[in-house]
């Protein structure tokens, strides 16, 4: 049985960090403004769905949508506040 957890003998190599060590992973500002962008858009969709179920409900079927997809989506909170 082979160990599938075992590291590659192959392993990629990267320019300037010797062999064995785990290079300093930083992220860069547009990462973080992708994901406040990404976030920001969720929030802005859920909050959209909410509307929409709450003033025009026959239209949750235009978009393919069933009532209980509806409800579980607007349920969902922040990741900090899980």
């Amino acid at each position: 049985m082979t160990n599938i957890f075992a590291p590659a003998p192959h392993q990629a190599v990267r320019r300037g960090v010797p062999v064995g060590q785990v290079p300093n992973r930083r992220y860069s500002l547009a990462s973080l403004r992708n994901a406040i962008a990404a976030w920001r858009q969720r929030t802005r969709f859920r909050w959209d769905l909410k509307r929409i179920s709450e003033v025009n409900p026959h239209l949750i079927d235009d978009i393919g949508l069933t009532r209980t997809q509806v409800d579980e989506e607007i349920a969902k909170l922040p990741f900090w506040q899980r």
